[in-house]
């Protein structure tokens, strides 16, 4: 009885835990199907978009970079085939023995080798990675015949930036060159074009300031790959959108011209339409070529570009401050005349010095100019008339002027670094220098020193507003894509027509009339006839006991102590059409340094061409053809001089 008992007990107790069994599973079961039926119809859709993503990837087609042309449409930057070499590591297997059997077929320096090794380990290794850009059609046959030992090298064609002009543009429209990790810390756009390994991006002049107008959007390309990641085939494509081509107000055969009658010189011009503000020159000498950059500029070349005592990187037309010297005399005599502080016919006394407490100011002619009014104070460039005109009507009033005609105003041109330059006041010293503004300041800005200072260009559009009593905005670009950049009616200058008439008359002086300070650079040839102004600022003290020992002469100093030569003009002086401001750093006298490539560049300007030798006076005939016979030759490209060249 007892054994039954037992047996019994043990037979339910196994048919409970098979129940609990059963039960666990059946739960287990019914999870699992839940878990199914939601996975593969419920989430089914999720899942798909999961997998397509892991088999199909999507990749960005750089667009061609918008080109860009003169105001004539000849070409200045453009798009050229680029025959280049990438790898894919992970095809290579062994890259550093890879490259070292290219290098005996392209040249691969060590650097480079190095470099590439650094990229590719640093990326996936399908992606593709820039090895060498710029090869010949020879080289790159040479690889292709080479595909079988050179496994994960491939050959490409794409598009780099070239620079047809070379150095005539250089300052204006930049260069490009790849995206750094610099580039990308400093700046805030998300475009994802900007991390694809050394994309090129403008990194200078125009293609800097206008890169997202020249640079597009990208394409995409929907490609299907495996599970390695290697690419399969190509799904489709979607073309990116081409970069706008953008047309400049800048003629390319003046600019020509102007850069190789700078030739030996570190001076800048600049040449502006008297109508419609377009800027028709705008050059900085010495320049440099920015293919360079484009194709990788060497060290060496580098830093003689950058310890060259000319600067040739730097964009002196637009980023030079200097000292206007007696070019900013025709602001203080405008600013007088406005403000009823200067008579026309009153004369003032000029015995080569002014007498301020124990501080004696020099006229720039030592024995004075004698009784000077308005029209001769421009025509000999008189400084005593000017320090006096400057004290009547005070500082504030003629940097008010200044700021009307242009200077101390940063003109907005698609162009980095442009200067603002510096037209003082009394309460700008007080909160710059801590100091009260005194007499001897006034008089030192009435002579265009001191503290005043002005690029070429805001004295070119300076000539400008003078010749046609507008409010002249300089303008650099003419279209984008071919749409037209709207021209505004230029406002009234809001001077008046008599002031200004007074003011033009002695700038004709000066060019037109016998002791005139320009009078040897004049036009000769009729209805083209050039008024200007000279100019010569200095950089350094003359002490007082120079002075009476003798100043030293411009020529006798080392040249980064000697005097800046400028000039300022317009012309026709009937009918002005072009207004031009020219410097020369450390070139002495505006009149012989100065004046003299104004007056070609003009001539230059207003014959569309060469002009005749009738239109400069007859005894500087042979001297003119020997200049142009010494000048290079149009498209001779430059090459940069020194200090000790010159020597």
């Amino acid at each position: 009885m007892k054994n039954g008992s037992t047996n019994k007990d043990a037979a339910s107790r196994t048919t409970r835990r098979g129940l609990f069994v059963l039960g666990g599973q059946l739960v287990v079961a019914g999870v699992l199907g839940w878990r199914m039926r939601q996975l593969q119809i419920q989430q089914s859709d999720e899942f798909l978009l999961l997998a397509e993503e892991n088999r199909i990837n999507i990749r960005l087609i750089p667009p061609a970079r918008g080109l860009m042309f003169d105001r004539n449409g000849k070409p200045v930057a453009e798009n050229k085939q680029n025959y280049r070499i990438v790898m894919i590591r992970e095809q290579a297997r062994d890259p550093e023995a890879i490259l070292r059997k290219l290098a005996n077929i392209v040249p691969l320096s060590e650097q480079r080798i190095a470099r590439v090794l650094k990229d590719v380990s640093q990326r996936p290794g399908f992606v593709p990675v820039s090895v060498i850009d710029h090869l010949t059609w020879e080289q790159i046959s040479q690889v292709s015949a080479n595909a079988p030992v050179l496994p994960g090298i491939l050959p490409e064609v794409g598009l780099s930036r070239h620079y047809p002009q070379r150095s005539d543009f250089a300052h204006v429209v930049g260069y490009v060159g790849p995206v750094s990790d610099y580039d990308l810390a400093n700046t805030d756009d998300t475009d994802p074009l900007l991390q694809i390994p050394r994309f090129q991006i403008g990194k200078s002049g125009i293609e800097k300031q206008m890169e997202k107008d020249l640079r597009g959007s990208a394409g995409t390309s929907r490609i299907e790959i495996n599970s390695l990641g290697r690419v399969m085939r190509e799904l489709s494509r979607v073309d990116g959108v081409e970069g706008a081509d953008v047309q400049l107000t800048v003629d390319m055969d003046l600019q020509n011209y102007t850069n190789r009658r700078l030739f030996g010189e570190s001076a800048a011009v600049s040449v502006i339409d008297t109508k419609t503000g377009d800027v028709m020159a705008l050059a900085s000498s010495p320049s440099f070529d920015p293919n360079s950059f484009v194709l990788g500029i060497s060290g060496s070349e580098y830093n003689q570009l950058n310890t060259n005592e000319y600067r040739p990187l730097y964009n002196k037309a637009v980023s030079g401050a200097y000292p206007p010297g007696s070019t900013f005399k025709m602001v203080v005599a405008l600013a007088a005349l406005e403000a009823g502080e200067l008579d026309p016919s009153e004369t003032f006394w000029c015995p080569g010095h002014l007498q301020l407490g124990r501080r004696r100011f020099h006229c720039w002619r030592r024995g004075g100019h004698g009784h000077v009014n308005l029209h001769d104070s421009l025509k000999f460039s008189c400084d005593v008339f000017y320090y006096e005109t400057a004290r009547r009507v005070g500082i504030d009033r003629i940097t008010e002027m200044a700021r009307k005609l242009g200077i101390g105003v940063r003109h907005d041109l698609p162009m980095p670094a442009i200067s603002e330059g510096l037209t003082p006041t009394r309460a700008w010293k007080q909160a710059i220098h801590d100091e009260q503004w005194l007499v001897g300041d006034t008089f030192n800005s009435g002579i265009g020193q001191g503290f005043v200072l002005a690029s070429p260009l805001q004295l070119g559009v300076m000539a400008a507003r003078i010749a046609s009593g507008k409010v002249i905005v300089p303008r650099l670009v003419r279209s984008i894509d071919s749409k037209p950049v709207s021209l505004a009616e230029p406002e009234d200058l809001g001077i008046s027509q008599s002031s200004l008439n007074l003011v033009r008359q002695g700038m004709y002086a000066v060019s037109n009339e016998r002791r005139g300070t320009a009078n040897r650079t004049r036009i000769v040839a009729e209805g083209m006839k050039m008024a200007g102004k000279t100019g010569t600022s200095q950089v350094r003290q003359i002490t007082a006991a120079e002075r009476a020992a003798g100043v030293t002469r411009n020529k006798d100093l080392p040249w980064n102590r000697r005097d800046h030569a400028l000039f300022v003009a317009f012309a026709p002086y009937d009918n002005p059409r072009y207004a031009i401001s020219v410097v020369v750093e450390h070139g002495g006298g505006g009149s012989t340094a100065a004046a003299p490539i104004a007056r070609d560049v003009m001539l230059q300007a207003l014959y569309g061409g060469t002009p005749p030798l009738s239109a400069y006076p007859k005894d500087q005939h042979q001297l003119i053809e020997e200049q142009r016979e010494a000048m290079p030759k149009p498209g001779e490209e430059m090459r940069i001089v020194t200090q000790s060249d010159r020597a």
